[in-house]
């Protein structure tokens, strides 16, 4: 097997249930999709609208100096062979932003619109990790840009409102740079633990807090069949 894998269910979906990764990945079954709040979307609508063809100057500190040169792109791996495993894997999946370095290389810039927590980096870090991989070694006809050079997270954090002339008004906050140090083989070792569990003839046990799998296991009603209303 070559299994597909979004970038964007190593975030999250895999850390909370690898019984639900497994069925997602394997076409059995996807869990309801979450719909983010309209504000969000707005906001990222926003900055990515803003940022492009910006410079990076005086954006975030510690951000490196560059131009915003691509957003929203889609992206494709060529096959990743795992030592000692017959199954491969790939991914597929769409980046933020992409910055064009004034070193000649190029940077993931993944927006995000909240509070940091630290915890949630490291994961966030498997995601660029996966696109950095996508944009170096591309399936053919698939963009390619290398080197990537930095990854890393801008954060806006909004804290206080504002009030703007003719009866307008808008949100501020800071803007935060989290860079993302790149580490191609603890990255690559995750990945094979991911086609092993895959290769799996059956699913892993759900996670103990996962909600998704709790309803799953609800018994089904087998009472009579309740009156129809006319």
């Amino acid at each position: 097997m070559n299994w597909k894998l979004s970038p964007s269910d190593l975030v999250f979906l895999y850390e909370e249930c690898p019984r639900c990764f497994y069925l997602k990945v394997r076409g059995l079954e996807n869990r309801p999709k979450t719909q983010m709040p309209k504000i969000f979307t707005t906001i990222d609508a926003q900055m990515k609208s803003f940022l492009r063809g910006q410079r990076t100057d005086g954006l975030a500190i510690g951000m490196p100096k560059g131009t915003f040169r691509y957003a929203e792109r889609w992206v494709e791996s060529a096959p990743i062979a795992i030592p000692g495993r017959i199954s491969s894997c790939y991914f597929r999946g769409r980046f933020d932003n992409i910055l064009e370095l004034d070193t000649g290389g190029h940077a993931l810039a993944d927006l995000k619109t909240c509070h940091r927590r630290d915890e949630h980096v490291p994961l966030y870090a498997r995601q660029l990790h996966a696109y950095t991989w996508c944009l170096e070694h591309p399936s053919p006809g698939a963009l390619h840009l290398s080197p990537i050079e930095r990854m890393g997270l801008l954060v806006f954090e909004p804290d206080f409102f504002l009030k703007l002339p003719f009866w307008s008004g808008a949100l501020s906050g800071g803007l935060h740079w989290i860079e993302i140090r790149r580490d191609d083989n603890s990255f690559l070792d995750f990945i094979a633990e991911l086609v092993c569990l895959l290769d799996r003839p059956t699913a892993p046990d759900p996670a103990f807090d996962c909600p998704w799998c709790r309803y799953r296991s609800l018994p089904v009603w087998v009472g009579p069949e309740l009156p129809r209303i006319q």
